[in-house]
């Protein structure tokens, strides 16, 4: 066959393929839809035909099993083996002799925990052990509230917030904050203690930047596990120190793919008590472009003219703060915990953060609850008035006056926490250990006495734990919580029985 029968040939077998093309039912649909599309977007065209044969080559793939088995058979001898050999890691490391006696020794309390609490012995004792700032346990108004609202709903919804769970009280109180801080929105979790543990991971991925204060609470310390960001530890409320941490990973990420930056740390902190200087946090977070997550489980209600927190204790507006998280259950004495920030970020929360998307929502009576005391601590400034002038004459009973002890709080804090003085602890050679034995002895003396108070629980370890993973070391110390519903001399004798109680103990010390 020559060039010209070939030539033919094709161009017949060509005619012919195009003709039973054509016969086909849709045919001319196909080729005018191609043309138009080639005409238009030859780009198309071409995606769509490798997309077309990428299909073909698919469907024409020989199939393959799941199920192969590519691992080694073991039979049932070795497999018992391994299994007798394995010891499983406790979930929590076993009690010490001290926290067994400890807890041998727990006081019982029956009834609400009020000012004045009776006992399971049967005697009534001064309460300086509860977050009852306020007095609020008693309200009347406050249980009217609850037990409407507890007809009303029910005890709880039984469903997360973004099923099922929320109401009309829910957004009410979220609305009630946002106005309360100045802050454009917020967002309510059922439990305080999982609410910044779901926050930072919501936001902080592996790859991510934390810098955070070394004495932050247990609750941060496990949402920046749980983000698996990288983290870097400033010295507690050391601010040059963390100047030095934000300029180093500020030089370290210079050269690197762009992460997102946070800074963690706490109003009023929970381990030590003292006041973050927020101002000077926020100018070094814009100075180096971090965003700031503040944690004021323990500052809100408690710090300001009308109790909105430290940014109004400290003259910050809190449009600047990133994210503030707050507690519910503690000075409220409500439950559940919150989230305000911008709307992006608190919307965020709502598909990202794990205690609200796989937790049931709030139950209304708390809700009803916060909302009602938000509102009775803007309209009646003699509510924190009276704390402030209690916690004064508890400090004149016992940092000044006592030669064992210090208060490491902040004057503007209810939670008074007391620690041995350094020259004490090194004139009695005293560890950590002996310490806690110590001031529990005190917790007991004081019991007999009369007053209710109780330790600084040191954060729990993990098992197996190393000097270096410990990083910062908890400090004891006695925890004394103020309260309004005491008069000034009842405080005044509380003050009193204490401060004999540490005499009394450590003076036996040798």
């Amino acid at each position: 066959m020559d060039l010209h029968e070939a030539q033919s040939w094709l161009v017949e077998f060509q005619s012919q393929l195009s003709l039973q093309f054509q016969k086909m039912p849709g045919s001319g649909i196909f080729l005018r839809y191609v043309k138009s599309s080639y005409q238009n977007d030859p780009i198309r065209s071409a995606v769509e035909l490798f997309l077309f044969l990428f299909a073909i080559r698919y469907l024409l793939a020989p199939s393959y099993s799941t199920q192969k088995k590519s691992y080694v058979t073991l039979t049932e001898e070795e497999v018992d083996e391994l299994v007798d050999d394995w010891t499983p890691e406790p979930l929590v490391a076993p009690q010490t002799s001290f926290e067994e006696a400890e807890n041998e020794r727990i006081p019982v309390i029956v009834g609400p925990t009020g000012p004045k609490t009776k006992l399971s012995s049967g005697r009534t004792v001064t309460n300086l052990a509860s977050y009852n700032f306020y007095n609020l346990i008693g309200n009347e108004t406050l249980k009217e509230k609850a037990i409407q609202a507890l007809r009303t709903y029910g005890v709880g919804p039984c469903g997360p917030p973004g099923f099922y769970g929320t109401q009309d009280v829910h957004m009410k109180t979220e609305a009630d904050i946002a106005a309360y801080l100045g802050a454009s929105a917020c967002i309510l979790y059922a439990q305080a203690f999982s609410t910044i543990p779901s926050v930072i991971p919501a936001f902080s991925k592996r790859g991510d930047i934390i810098v955070a204060d070394r004495a932050v609470n247990y609750a941060i310390r496990k949402g920046i596990q749980i983000s698996r960001s990288t983290v870097r530890w400033y010295d507690h409320n050391d601010l040059e120190d963390m100047q030095r941490v934000l300029e180093r990973v500020v030089k370290e990420q210079a050269k690197k793919p762009l992460t997102r930056r946070f800074i963690v740390t706490e109003g009023l902190f929970e381990n030590v008590g003292d006041m973050a200087d927020i101002p000077k946090i926020i100018e070094l977070k814009l100075r180096y472009k971090f965003r700031l997550i503040l944690d004021e489980t323990w500052s809100f209600g408690v710090l300001g003219r009308t109790g909105r927190g430290i940014t109004e204790h400290q003259n910050v507006d809190a449009a600047e703060v990133d994210m503030i998280i707050g507690s519910l259950a503690g000075p409220l004495c409500a439950g559940g915990g919150f989230c305000a920030g911008s709307q992006e970020i608190v919307e965020h929360q709502r598909i990202s953060a794990a205690a609200y998307t796989f937790s049931a929502a709030l139950p209304a009576m708390l809700a009803t609850t916060a909302s009602e005391v938000l509102h009775m601590l803007e309209t009646n400034s003699d509510m924190l008035t009276q704390v402030k002038e209690n916690i004064k004459t508890m400090w004149t009973q016992l940092d000044p006056r006592s030669d064992w002890v210090h208060c490491t709080s902040s004057m503007e804090n209810p939670i008074m926490l007391l620690v041995l003085k350094a020259e004490v602890v090194s004139g009695k050679k005293l560890t950590t250990s002996d310490q806690e034995q110590l001031l529990q002895d005190v917790v007991d003396e004081s019991l007999v006495n009369g007053v209710l108070i109780t330790r600084l629980k040191s954060m729990p370890r993990a098992v197996n734990v190393t000097a270096k993973d410990i990083g910062w070391e908890l400090q004891p110390a006695l925890k004394v919580c103020i309260t309004s519903g005491l008069s000034k001399r009842e405080i005044e004798k509380a003050g009193i029985t204490i401060r004999h109680a540490i005499t009394k103990v450590v003076s036996k010390r040798k």
